[in-house]
């Protein structure tokens, strides 16, 4: 068994970073006791130490009560993050062409010299282009087309491309999945791929790179951004790749919570990145600590117009002087996430901030204040703080804070109290079920559709002892716990998945308009079947907002 002593490890499932182990923390104790093969690889982080712990003395150990609890917990929590890492990257090869399909493909006339078409084609960062050929047809020259069959085969650079250009290149309908066409260039023996529209027209070039992972996936946006050598490369990094990312998982048909459980996975990795930097720049940690996602980041439910909402833990034997050094490294990461573009949240919900920087004693102090004086600053706290996750860093956090939410079922008074404020966010909706715009006629689908589920499911798991963050989750938790019914749980996950649709697919609009990301929705621009679907949810979730009587009666 190892025990971390300097510096930070990374544990690996599958080429995945799944977490960081930081001083303290242990590995190789699963295949000690297995006798098995290790199932995580162990990378070095950053200039490490660990400490060998023989065989007899660490099964001595482990065979303590306390030991056992360790085992326990250490193997749930490295399940549980390898299931996050997993499920929230979606297998490429259930991808359809069309959403990899980013630009239109470089076209060469027949004439253009060998020269010219690989000056184009490097000038353009292309490794392949059309090429127009007799009655309408198209050709495919490649970077290897260019080198094999010309150069190599003594052909001048001047030299028409026609000379080397493939007649007939293998072509698929934008709607084949990746897995598909893999297997039919396995089959031909080709590399790359011309995707087609209804027409039949070429619209797109896809190399095999592409197709297994290239730049549109968000397993290899994932790994470029653990990698990034710097900040602002991290920076460019996420700016150019999750529009991107987002345009080819909608484009793809993936579920719309499926599609922010992505986003905010590679949130995660920007963060811990960011991290890293930042104590490259500050030095090691005085003390264990804890990196915390708070609001939508935390329940997963990020979109791309998302605040940063994030909190910060430190052991409890920290210093005025460890305090100072956590606030350098925090301000430092909440500086580049701003960078990437999550805006900095209004209310300063933010781990630079000392209302959201403390000691693991001072946070569970901080949670159970708001249980027994549930005033409005503490509600408007717990809304925030009551949605948390354990992003990074080797303190543990999370037992504490939940063995605190668990409780909050036995408080009346809070609980009374948090179900008035469910209805904060009414929904966008007058009489006969008209839609409530502004004067340029739109709905904010963020503060009148998505927050208001969030806060019926966040009081349903709340008052019902659930301890899970994610809104859908916690909605499937209150009805299988009997404390909601099935029929208004299922609409009301109907309703949050819709708002979720509509909002991402707006978001993915004004990037391509080139507008700022914003959550107002003109309902009229929505297809006439989708309006009537979003007028019958938001109908629903109103209702379930008025029944909220029977918790908290009017004037209490």
């Amino acid at each position: 068994m190892y025990v971390v002593h300097t510096g930070a490890m990374s544990l690996v499932h599958e080429d995945q970073v799944v977490d960081t182990l930081e001083p303290g923390e242990c590995f190789g104790h699963p295949s000690l006791l297995s006798g098995l093969a290790p199932a995580f690889s162990v990378v070095a982080h950053e200039d490490s130490t660990a400490l060998l712990i023989p065989r007899e003395p660490a099964l001595r150990v482990l065979g303590h009560p306390a030991g056992a609890a360790y085992i326990a917990s250490s193997l749930r929590e490295r399940l549980v993050r390898t299931g996050e890492t997993a499920h929230a990257l979606p297998d490429l090869s259930l991808l359809r062409l069309s959403a990899l399909v980013d630009r239109e493909p470089l076209v060469l006339e027949p004439e253009t010299s060998l020269r010219e078409a690989a000056q184009a084609m490097s000038r353009e960062r292309r490794p392949a282009a059309l090429v127009r050929l007799a009655e309408d047809g198209m050709g495919l020259v490649t970077d290897a087309d260019l080198r094999e069959l010309g150069l190599a085969q003594g052909r001048s650079p001047e030299d028409p491309v026609r000379t080397v250009t493939q007649a007939e290149p293998q072509t698929a309908p934008g709607d084949h999945t990746v897995g598909e066409v893999l297997i039919d260039l396995l089959e031909a023996q080709r590399r790359d791929v011309c995707v087609s529209d209804p027409t039949g027209r070429i619209v797109g070039l896809l190399g095999i790179e592409d197709l297994t992972g290239g730049e549109h996936s968000s397993f290899a946006l994932r790994r470029e951004l653990s990698e990034a050598p710097d900040v602002d490369t991290l920076v460019a990094t996420v700016t150019e790749g999750l529009p991107r990312l987002l345009t080819s998982l909608l484009s793809a048909g993936l579920a719309p919570l499926d599609i922010t459980r992505v986003l905010a996975a590679e949130s995660d990795v920007v963060t811990m990145r960011l991290l890293d930097f930042a104590f490259e720049t500050h030095g090691q940690a005085p003390v264990a600590w804890a990196w915390m996602a708070l609001g939508s980041v935390a329940r997963r439910e990020l979109t791309l117009a998302s605040d940063q909402d994030n909190a910060f833990a430190y052991d409890d034997a920290a210093d005025g002087e460890a305090d100072a050094f956590f606030e350098r490294v925090a301000t430092d990461v909440n500086n580049g996430l701003s960078r990437c573009g999550f805006g900095e949240d209004n209310a300063e919900v933010l781990a630079r901030s000392p209302r959201w920087r403390m000691s693991e004693t001072g946070w569970r102090d901080e949670l159970q204040a708001c249980l027994d004086h549930p005033d409005r600053s503490h509600l408007v706290r717990a809304a925030v703080a009551f949605d948390f996750r354990h992003v990074g860093g080797g303190l543990e956090i999370v037992p504490g804070l939940v063995e605190v939410l668990r409780s909050a079922r036995r408080y009346p008074d809070f609980i009374g109290r948090l179900a008035r404020t469910v209805t904060d966010w009414p929904v966008p909706l007058k009489r006969r079920g008209r839609f409530d715009t502004d004067d340029e006629g739109r709905i904010d689908l963020k503060k009148g559709g998505a927050l208001p589920v969030a806060n019926l499911a966040r009081f349903y798991a709340i008052s019902s002892g659930i301890t899970t963050s994610g809104t859908l989750a916690r909605l499937v938790a209150a009805e299988d716990t009997g404390h909601l019914d099935p029929v208004q749980a299922t609409n009301l996950r109907e309703a949050f998945s819709l708002v979720a649709r509509i909002r991402l697919e707006h978001h993915a609009a004004c990037l391509r308009d080139g507008r700022p990301l914003d959550n107002m929705v003109d309902p009229e621009t929505l297809p006439e079947l989708q309006r009537a679907t979003l007028r019958e949810a938001l109908e629903e979730v109103a209702e379930q907002q008025k029944k909220m009587s029977s918790y908290a009666p009017l004037g209490v």
